[in-house]
């Protein structure tokens, strides 16, 4: 603080006005939440979708993984994929919980026959926490992986074979 004898121009009570500042912008500066998304410059806030995204596309980039979400949503992804224009939905499956420095993160999947659903579950935590934390400096606190069905190579071809039985409901 200034000490008013060595400046006759400013007055006590301005100098304890000048002091009161100085201790609520120290005080702004540790309330303040601090991190990769807070800084002096500026904060940044991200939407649960994009965490969502980047946790559905670093699912299926595990082997193993051979769809995600339950039976419902698949069908209708499925439905709604076959439409000229329309995008995939990288978030079916996947629900976040997210705070404003970390996040939790629930999928759900289909395992491939033949895969170790342990070492597949594994190799999801892994890869959807280091993509989530790379891109969003978010702390990912837990992964949850729900496998909800087991893919069998069969399936593929009882599907193929129903669908040419069926008949088409025209007329030739």
């Amino acid at each position: 603080m200034a000490d008013p004898a060595k400046n006759p121009g400013q007055s006590t009570a301005s100098a304890a006005v000048t002091g009161e500042s100085e201790d609520r912008n120290s005080d702004l500066a540790q309330h303040r939440p601090s991190g990769p998304l807070h800084t002096p410059r500026g904060d940044t806030t991200i939407e649960e979708t994009v965490v969502q995204k980047l946790a559905g596309i670093a699912t299926r980039e595990v082997p193993g993984v051979h769809a995600m979400g339950n039976a419902a949503r698949r069908a209708f992804s499925a439905v709604t994929e076959r439409i000229p224009g329309s995008q995939t939905n990288y978030g079916n499956g996947v629900s976040v919980e997210k705070g404003e420095r970390q996040a939790a993160v629930d999928v759900s999947v289909i395992v491939e026959y033949g895969y170790s659903i342990v070492e597949v579950s594994q190799a999801i935590r892994t890869n959807v926490i280091r993509s989530v934390e790379n891109a969003t400096g978010l702390e990912v606190l837990e992964v949850n992986v729900n496998v909800t069905d087991v893919h069998l190579p069969d399936d593929d071809s009882d599907d193929d074979s129903q669908s040419q039985k069926k008949p088409s409901g025209r007329l030739e």
